[in-house]
């Protein structure tokens, strides 16, 4: 696997010209980044409803359009991020540190192969950035609770989709969210989506009064990116076309 190369940005090593439109596409997605480290400065309301409004146009099946959004700021954020702290940490108090997960959607069965090898390179990277020694569960734990605290976020952005769609309704709010993603980038903001978020479900759907037929899928904090913060250092790899595409040619 590779960090994301100068080639995706000129075009795989192309002398094409390629258009502006994809130049800058290729650089948003290239300079997005989970941020971990936030500011404390809120974001302005005309800026999130920019964010939103562009994410707006993301494609769905049959244009059905299942996501609705939650967003927390101000006073908002701070009585959530008390709420969503005290309930992590008492499930952990009554579980022995392991969370008792009741997500609305069921997480992966397991990683295997790659996948694993993946998910423990991006562990390990955002440990060595914040300085928790290999084998430190303690420390480890303590940096996973801060999903918990949102990271210091000052917005909160809450993903639901409605029951009767299914997986396919969960498929059309990730392309929502990954629009947003990139909307949050063009804006000079920092994002990070969040499944720990989607772990307490029953929690989420009482604190906002959701109703039974909309389903939770994810969560995610969000704000102006604190570049001197050190989870913010690191970046993750992602793997060569050579990896993930097959090309059939007869």
């Amino acid at each position: 696997m590779s960090l994301i190369s100068r080639e995706v940005l000129t075009g795989g090593g192309s002398d094409t010209p390629w258009p502006e439109e994809s130049e800058v596409l290729a650089r948003l997605l290239a300079e997005r980044f989970s941020c971990r480290g936030y500011r404390p400065d809120p974001v302005p309301r005309p800026v999130i409803e920019r964010m939103l409004s562009i994410a707006q146009l993301s494609a769905s099946w049959c244009n059905s359009q299942p996501w609705q959004a939650i967003v927390t700021e101000g006073p908002g954020t701070e009585r959530f991020r008390k709420a969503l702290f005290d309930h992590a940490m008492a499930d952990a108090a009554a579980n022995g540190g392991i969370p008792h997960m009741e997500p609305d959607f069921p997480f992966p069965a397991a990683y295997r192969g790659v996948y694993k090898e993946r998910q423990r390179e991006v562990g390990w990277q955002l440990y060595e950035s914040v300085g928790v020694a290999f084998g430190d569960r303690v420390a480890s734990g303590k940096q996973a609770l801060e999903n918990f605290r949102l990271f210091g976020a000052p917005h909160m952005l809450l993903v639901t989709s409605e029951r009767d769609l299914g997986v396919y309704g969960a498929i059309d709010c990730g392309l929502y969210v990954g629009s947003v993603l990139l909307a949050a980038q063009s804006l000079g903001l920092g994002m990070i989506p969040q499944a720990a978020l989607a772990t307490y479900a029953p929690m989420m759907r009482e604190y906002f009064n959701i109703p039974d037929n909309r389903m939770i899928v994810v969560g995610a904090s969000f704000g102006y990116a604190d570049d001197s913060h050190p989870a913010n250092a690191f970046r993750s790899r992602r793997a060569d076309l050579s990896d993930v595409v097959q090309w059939v040619t007869q």
